[in-house]
């Protein structure tokens, strides 16, 4: 069983059916679902009710506990989804922190070769200072989590 922690709960479930020799209709008349619900479950697109859990580990041949150890896809995709949501943050944040440098720098060594008008300036100024006010902004909506 110890093989099977490392499996879906849906592919759990297929697994130890299986074992069995039971059908998905044969699962669902025990359980009290139709085969759509069984099928379901076994591709991870729902899982059954709490309350039914201990009889779905009895048919099956296993403890709630067990079952309870599968992961979900919904948590796969949601681990994976937090994982490269937070590499694209890292990713935008550093870009609109070089944009921000890049502006300064620019507006200085423009400057200093008397090729920028004020107004010009001040623009790419504005276009770096709202960067780091997006930077911020990304960082302010921590503090609520």
């Amino acid at each position: 069983m110890a093989q099977q922690a490392q499996l879906s709960f849906g592919e759990m479930v297929r697994t130890l059916r299986a074992e069995k020799g039971m059908t998905q209709l044969d699962l669902a008349r025990k359980m009290g679902v139709t085969d759509k619900a069984v099928s379901k479950w076994e591709r991870d697109l729902s899982i059954p009710d709490v309350a039914s859990l201990p009889k779905l580990a009895e048919e099956l041949g296993t403890s709630v506990d067990e079952l309870l150890q599968a992961k979900t896809a919904a948590q796969e995709a949601a681990t994976e989804s937090d994982a490269t949501r937070k590499k694209a943050a890292a990713l935008v944040e550093l870009v609109l922190k070089a944009v921000a440098l890049a502006m300064g720098v620019g507006v200085v060594a423009l400057t200093i070769m008397d090729e920028v008008e004020p107004r010009n300036a001040l623009g790419l100024l504005g276009v770096g200072v709202a960067c780091l006010a997006l930077v911020q902004l990304m960082h302010s909506g921590e503090d609520d989590r």
